[in-house]
């Protein structure tokens, strides 16, 4: 071995024992987890179903199937320590709202309260569509090292994409999509439009009509290689935001969820999850009249 390789390898080393000191693992437990990565996952199907339970179909009739990559709970433990020690620690765009503490489908709904026009759209296969390469760029634009990013890779990514159900996943899908929020962030304060987004739902919202500006929106997110979902791409007024339903001077949960909410207290159920949702919901409105 020449000087050059054994500088390397002394790097290398460096670098791995750098990695289990910030995941607080032991070297030997890591060196085991990345050998035998794919047996730390548990992968199982889903057949995607429609509004009425029916299953969905592409265009050649093969059904629709959402994979789940469960990981192990030593590796799941590993990826929670990634996320809170490293990924965390990026400062993400306010528009985000997936993801980031103090902020949920509720605050993200609650920015466009008042807006007359709305437009929405959906990120198809927003996961699947993250690969292993835009990962290793993601931790090499973050400083670090090619071997560091290489390990950080393998351990969140599973079959070239973000596996569901894995702690990390979220959090590495919105520092992927980061340099996308900016460049849409920049259009929509151009032209006095609102703009958020909860994991893979994008909402823009204007008290004037800006029906010509989505196809720029649109090719935005297209030029930066992520596909959308044209069937949940609508511009109307009348619609929900992440499932929260919008009005001039409040927020309040659907009809469907405010019915099942009565439900709930008039049989006096023993626990309440819908009631204390909209509770929560509604709260955002109380204290929004206590700061005028």
């Amino acid at each position: 071995m020449n000087s050059l390789q054994s500088k390397n390898e002394l790097f290398k080393k460096k670098e791995f024992r750098k990695l289990c000191f910030i995941l607080g693992i032991k070297r030997s437990e890591l060196r085991t987890l990345l050998e035998n990565i794919d047996k730390n996952y548990n992968t199982w199907s889903k057949i995607k179903t429609d509004k009425n339970n029916l299953p969905k179909t592409y265009l050649d009739g093969t059904l629709k199937k959402r994979t789940f990559r469960n990981p192990s709970v030593f590796l799941k433990l590993v990826q929670k320590r990634i996320k809170i020690n490293i990924i965390d620690k990026v400062e993400l765009p306010n528009n985000v709202h997936g993801g980031v503490k103090k902020r949920s489908n509720i605050t993200n709904a609650k920015v466009h309260q008042g807006n007359k026009y709305l437009f929405e759209t959906d990120l198809q296969e927003f996961y699947p569509n993250i690969n292993k390469e835009k990962v290793y760029q993601i931790f090499t634009e973050l400083g670090y090292s090619s071997h560091f990013s290489y390990w950080l890779t393998k351990l969140t990514t599973k079959d070239n994409q973000l596996p569901q159900g894995s702690p990390s996943s979220l959090g590495l899908s919105n520092l992927v999509f980061m340099k996308t929020d900016l460049k849409l962030n920049h259009l929509c304060k151009t032209n006095s439009i609102t703009y958020t987004r909860y994991v893979d739902d994008l909402t823009f919202s204007a008290q004037h009509n800006f029906g010509d500006k989505i196809q720029e929106i649109l090719k935005i997110v297209v030029n930066d290689n992520f596909k959308i979902n044209r069937r949940k791409t609508i511009y109307d007024s009348n619609q929900t935001i992440t499932g929260i339903q919008p009005f001039l001077n409040k927020i309040d949960a659907p009809k469907h969820l405010i019915e099942k909410s009565k439900i709930e207290i008039e049989t006096k159920a023993e626990k309440k999850p819908i009631t204390i949702y909209r509770q929560n919901i509604l709260k955002t409105n109380i204290k929004n009249k206590n700061r005028t």
